[in-house]
């Protein structure tokens, strides 16, 4: 069972003092006492406090100046200052020197629970963002972007443009990792510790793009019952992630541009002008340019975006990087899966070489865990390769589309093979006559699968998966 959280008061007044620990002592808490900044801090230096109740006027050092050293040194603690003698201008000077927030005596029973409810939900969900960015920091710094010539000059290019506030636009097919490449970018620069605010354009439905992007006002349309602060305002002094920017309309693409020109904007429904500090990272699977000559994409965007221009390859195009990627995603994935890591013989090997990924990295990724739940800790052979990659297994391993002109008749007429021309493998022999003699006998059958299977002595079901694998067409 977890331990209950710990609260310290610091209060000069035993009375408060004795009124608060009744109070959050009755709510499960474990509550210890100081009276004075002084005490308080040595208790800090010795014990673990998960919230700190802090007077503003105290003997000797007060309230405020506390509230600096513990921001300084505990900057995880929350704060929540208390007064009899509060004004506008003490409560706003401790909200900018780090506090949570600031409670006027005399104290209510209810805003105190609430107080600090709140307060330590704020600060667990807060650290708990704090660990899973450093973990997805941390894995990104170590995972392998690859060793191919084309990947170590993309990784130069990032390694140049990270540290700068200059504005770049990431192109590559879907799956390509173009989101991995602007958290490489944002995480490398000085905004790495602000915000990284992404925004898929392309999932947003045109009437909701604007409000996403840029907030609105109460009213400013059925539905806005409350403000709601935009992803330029989330994104202030970090990075503004635009996916798929190709996707958005040209309405918004004018109101992108002009703040990317004015670095300010206004909220839907408002007036008032937000000036932001932000920096954009755009990415897109689309032919800007041949947008633009279509009237669909404004070029003076895309001129304003790319700035500096990053293309993410193929997986196709990387060549033995598939392997790296997919010892990597091996291992990762088996540990957060509870499952031992896979290999792949040397055919099969050849055969992920040969295959096309139209999917990319993220096909790699999926491929990985499907392998990895299906052959926890095997070494992966051919025959165990997805349905897919068998299909279309090339010389070294691979099968050709099968012959539909063949006419049944001895094996190696019907096979359309002669022993010398059959791969060396024996799996991968009898796989290519099994797919020459099926494309035969489907034709004798004028491609009737039911009568096909009744006659070679196979379940109808098995034999149509057999098809499929070897891309023979039947009914």
């Amino acid at each position: 069972m977890n331990n209950p959280p710990r609260l310290l008061i610091v209060d000069d007044e035993e009375g408060i003092r004795i009124s608060l620990r009744g109070i959050l002592e009755d709510e499960g808490y474990t509550v210890s006492e100081a009276d004075s900044a002084e005490a308080g801090l040595a208790f800090l230096e010795k014990e673990r406090a998960d919230l700190l109740f802090l007077d503003i006027w105290l003997p000797g050092m007060d309230g405020l100046a506390m509230l600096e050293k513990v921001h300084e040194r505990y900057p995880g603690l929350p704060v929540l200052m208390i007064s009899g003698h509060g004004t506008i201008e003490t409560a706003v000077s401790a909200i900018k020197k780090g506090a949570h927030d600031f409670i006027e005596k005399p104290l209510s029973l209810e805003k105190v629970i609430i107080a600090v409810e709140r307060a330590l939900e704020f600060h667990a969900l807060k650290r708990e963002n704090e660990e899973l960015r450093d973990r997805l920091h941390e894995r990104m710094v170590n995972s392998p972007m690859g060793a191919s010539p084309i990947m170590v000059d993309l990784r130069e290019q990032i390694g140049r443009v990270a540290p700068l506030d200059t504005w770049v636009l990431i192109t590559g097919e879907n799956g390509t990792g173009k989101e991995l490449a602007a958290r490489a970018v944002h995480y490398a620069s000085r905004r790495g510790d602000s915000p990284l605010v992404a925004v898929n354009c392309a999932a947003i439905p045109e009437e909701l793009i604007e409000s996403e992007l840029f907030g609105h006002e109460k009213g400013a349309f059925t539905g806005a019952d409350a403000a709601k602060i935009g992803k330029f305002e989330m994104a202030h002094q970090g990075t503004l992630f635009l996916d798929e920017i190709g996707d958005m309309s040209l309405k918004t693409q004018a109101k992108i541009l002009r703040i990317l020109q004015e670095k300010s904007f206004e909220r839907v429904g408002g007036n008032t002008v937000f000036h932001v500090d932000v920096r954009v990272i755009a990415a897109t699977n689309k032919d800007l340019e041949a947008a633009i000559a279509a009237g669909g994409f404004r070029e003076d965007l895309y001129y304003r975006l790319r700035v500096f221009p990053l293309h993410m390859p193929a997986l196709r195009e990387r060549g033995d990087d598939i392997f790296l990627l997919a010892d990597f995603f091996s291992a990762t994935l088996a540990q957060d899966l509870g499952l031992a890591p896979v290999g792949f013989s040397k055919n099969a090997k050849k055969v992920l070489l040969g295959y096309a990924w139209p999917g990319n990295v993220r096909e790699l990724r999926n491929f990985l865990e499907r392998m990895l739940i299906l052959y926890p800790g095997k070494e992966i052979d051919v025959d165990d390769l997805p349905l897919e990659f068998q299909a279309q297994r090339g010389k070294s391993g691979a099968l050709r589309e099968p012959p539909r002109d063949l006419a049944p008749a001895g094996v190696e007429e019907a096979s359309g093979l002669s022993a010398a021309s059959l791969p060396e493998d024996f799996k991968l022999a009898r796989n290519a006559f099994e797919a020459h003699f099926l494309a035969a006998k489907l034709k004798e059958y004028d491609g009737n699968i039911s009568r096909l299977a009744e006659a070679i002595g196979l379940e109808r079901s098995y034999l149509s998966r057999k098809l499929k694998l070897y891309n023979i067409q039947g009914s």
